[in-house]
């Protein structure tokens, strides 16, 4: 659902996944929204009245989170079947898969500078990967409960995660050390939302509260409780002045805070000086663990808008219903790393991100391929008979199954030779040692 606040509550509901919608964000600049399904498919849409969008099949498995990397070219997503993808924004492309997660991976996310992944699984663990050598580098692991969501501060240095077993954890990646552990609300924490300033972090949580945590005392501020039920998602917007939230009472809560406005763009300024991995620590990111010793231990405040809000939910707003148009579908070979054939990529260029359009390719070029697009007969690309269809996709995800196997192994049998040869430079040094001594 896009939702359209001015002048009146509008909204309009986009059809294609074939399942429950599980995670949906918009591209950094707007003009793109990526969404994740338990149809084992994330689709990008425009979001416009024509309701483009590209499928993207490669996991085997729901999908759980997607994300836009901060510059725009990428998306990580998160399944189901123990994988995090990355896909190429600019190409429709698949790029490479991360593995080494036993149990589902529920939400993977891009640093600020997009040179790490954060991922949490119900294995237990927290990874870190680096984007460039596609390797884990970190991983943080809990005996009690799993992670639900996990998410990096504004500048890169911490991970926040939300735990089933009740617990907020901050981790300072830089030292490997935790931080800050709260333990706040009386059921799962599902997720978890960053201010833009780095001071505050704000989580939703299947108690039915929202807690607005400050992060530079080291103590709870806010307990809000506007939702009748679970509470699963949370977000600030860009300049923090107010979130929305989501639960299983159907509704969406739109939030205005109290805290400080801050101009978005000088937030990123100020976070990019000090976004490199092993920077040393700067005087903000070193949180307290208690509250300030000229300052009395607080209580929560408590904030019931129910009495106060307008519910948008009994205006029944009008919904415009808006039927997918499948662009274009893009799967994926891991053993190639390739996902299209070059026609299937020239058919897809009128779906390109416009913020990353080289300047050899025209806006009126561009608009030339989407009108192309549209003069295709829809009832051609329809006139597949079901079952066919059906069969076809069943075998596509048999041969995603064999792919991913066949890349296990490849990587097991990769180690195999290195350990082979590891000992074969070990028996060489001993033979050698061995015939000086005699």
């Amino acid at each position: 659902m896009l939702w359209n606040l001015k002048p009146q509550a509008r909204a309009f509901r986009f059809v294609g996944h074939k399942d429950v919608v599980t995670s949906v964000q918009f591209s950094p600049l707007g003009n793109l929204l990526a969404s994740a399904s338990r149809d084992r498919t994330v689709r990008l849409w425009i979001p416009d009245k024509k309701g483009k969008s590209s499928e993207f099949k490669a996991h085997t498995a729901p999908v759980r989170s997607v994300n836009f990397s901060a510059d725009g070219q990428f998306l990580a997503t998160a399944s189901e079947d123990k994988s995090i993808k990355v896909w190429n924004m600019y190409r429709q492309r698949f790029l490479y898969s991360l593995y080494r997660h036993t149990h589902w991976v529920r939400c993977a996310k891009f640093s600020p500078d997009g040179r790490l992944i954060v991922s949490c699984s119900e294995d237990k663990t927290v990874k870190i990967w680096d984007t460039t050598n596609k390797q884990c580098v970190n991983s943080f692991s809990d005996s009690v409960g799993f992670a639900n969501f996990v998410d990096f501060n504004p500048n890169g240095t911490c991970i926040a995660s939300a735990g089933s077993d009740h617990t907020v954890k901050i981790w300072d990646i830089r030292v490997n050390k935790l931080l800050q552990h709260y333990q706040v609300h009386s059921g799962g924490v599902n997720c978890l939302s960053y201010h833009p300033s780095g001071n505050y972090l704000i989580t939703a949580s299947s108690d039915g509260t929202l807690k607005i945590l400050d992060l530079l005392e080291g103590r709870l501020i806010y307990t809000l409780q506007g939702h009748t039920g679970p509470v699963f998602a949370v977000s600030f917007s860009k300049g923090g002045e107010l979130f929305t939230s989501g639960g299983a009472d159907a509704q969406v809560l739109l939030w205005r805070t109290n805290f400080d406005e801050l101009n978005y763009k000088d937030v990123i300024k100020r976070n990019l000086k000090r976004l490199h991995f092993d920077s040393p620590p700067h005087l903000l990111d070193i949180y307290p663990r208690t509250p300030h010793s000229h300052d009395g231990k607080l209580e929560t405040v408590e904030i019931n808008p129910k009495l106060e809000v307008i519910d948008l939910q009994t205006s029944n707003p009008p919904v415009v219903d808006i039927l997918s148009f499948d662009s274009t579908t893009v799967k994926t070979t891991e053993t190639t790393g390739r996902t299209l054939p070059d026609k299937s990529e020239e058919i897809s260029g009128y779906f390109l991100n416009p913020s990353l359009v080289s300047s050899n390719c025209s806006p009126a070029t561009l608009k030339k391929k989407t009108e192309d697009m549209s003069d295709l007969p829809y009832e051609n690309q329809r006139s597949i008979p079901l079952a066919v269809t059906d069969a076809l996709e069943h075998i596509m995800e048999q041969l995603n199954v064999l792919t991913q196997t066949v890349s296990i192994l490849e990587q097991r049998l990769t180690l195999t030779e290195d350990k082979l040869k590891d000992c074969l430079e070990n028996q060489q040094k001993l033979f050698t040692v061995s015939q000086q001594r005699s």
